[in-house]
């Protein structure tokens, strides 16, 4: 079997985006097998998850202090599992059924977002889900959420705008006296930018926004500081999927990607990278799988070829083969 015929073999969420972005199918047989995510596989069992009050809770989270375990108790049922436990939450499950491609329009999707629009709220201080709450990382989550799911979120747009910080990236600690950005925070933040300009054509500030933080990544040559030149995290080398909330080098090519950004030499060792992770079956493997409960595997765990991560990186290497600037010929 060859690799085409592997993706292919699988989930809807996956072979849809496989049909979409690698064999260029016509538009109406993809449209047609991405409708089979809200009815069949990956799609159907996460939708099949959401209690009633909107909530996919997932259990009690477990905390390391006494203060936290109290402070968790004193929520109301509405204020639990929007963001805890973390992978098992309302929010990370949202964002999977959005990687999974489910169709914003469907009669399942516009009910599990009624559910949550309607009774979900954060734990930080009750504000109701698609009106975010302080943390730029969250908040980017949030609007590409919302955005994908034909939410209004343009006022916390609007406060992202403001949060920019003056080497284009985004920091969740700019709060505590931060004064740089952060590859994490920035990468959910652009996710969430480039949604919203997606599902509403967004304006000449939020483009302008999302370029700057682009930059901060493509200066940086998607791993390494700005000012020694080192790999900032060794971990940002493997690749893992879900990603969740993490930066690593296939999220940051991939969201450029998507962006329809024009590949230069700054994204040239990440795709030297990313090319030479390729194993002799043409497959990638699933690297880097982050600690903590999923609602349900994926994959076959770590060590083991993994669809997704040969999904996205195949049409990373694919984007840059095809676009000027983008060439493989100097690579293993």
């Amino acid at each position: 079997m060859d690799v085409l015929e592997w993706l292919l073999d699988s989930d809807p969420a996956i072979r849809w985006q496989v049909m979409r972005d690698l064999t260029d199918a016509p538009a109406q047989d993809v449209a047609q097998e991405r409708a089979r995510v809200a009815d069949e596989g990956w799609g159907a069992r996460l939708l099949a998850l959401q209690l009633g009050n909107g909530q996919w809770a997932g259990g009690t989270p477990t905390f390391t202090s006494g203060a936290a375990a109290n402070w968790w108790e004193s929520l109301p049922p509405d204020r639990r599992g929007t963001l805890f436990p973390e992978w098992t939450s309302t929010a990370w499950s949202l964002c999977l059924l959005r990687e999974f491609g489910l169709d914003p329009k469907s009669r399942r999707a516009r009910r599990a977002v009624f559910l949550v629009r309607d009774n979900c709220r954060w734990e930080h201080d009750g504000e109701p889900f698609f009106e975010g709450e302080v943390e730029p990382c969250i908040n980017g989550r949030a609007v590409a959420i919302g955005a994908y799911f034909g939410e209004d979120v343009r006022a916390i747009v609007d406060r992202l705008l403001s949060e920019q910080m003056g080497d284009g990236g985004w920091n969740c600690e700019q709060e505590n006296g931060a004064t740089r950005g952060s590859f994490h925070t920035t990468i959910e933040v652009l996710t969430g930018l480039l949604q919203y300009e997606l599902a509403t054509g967004g304006s000449k500030e939020v483009r302008a926004a999302r370029e700057l933080g682009q930059e901060y990544l493509l200066e940086r040559r998607m791993l390494r500081r700005l000012s020694t030149g080192r790999v900032i995290d060794p971990a940002w080398t493997q690749f893992s999927f879900p990603t969740f909330w993490h930066y690593d080098v296939l999220r940051g090519l991939d969201h450029l990607r998507a962006a329809g950004c024009l590949p230069d030499e700054r994204v040239a060792e990440a795709i030297e990278l990313v090319s030479s992770r390729r194993d002799p079956d043409g497959r990638w493997p699933l690297e880097n799988s982050h600690p903590g409960r999923l609602h349900f595997d994926m994959d076959e765990g770590p060590g083991r070829p993994s669809r997704w991560n040969t999904l996205r990186a195949m049409r990373v290497l694919r984007w840059w083969e095809r676009t000027p600037g983008g060439r493989l010929a100097n690579l293993s």
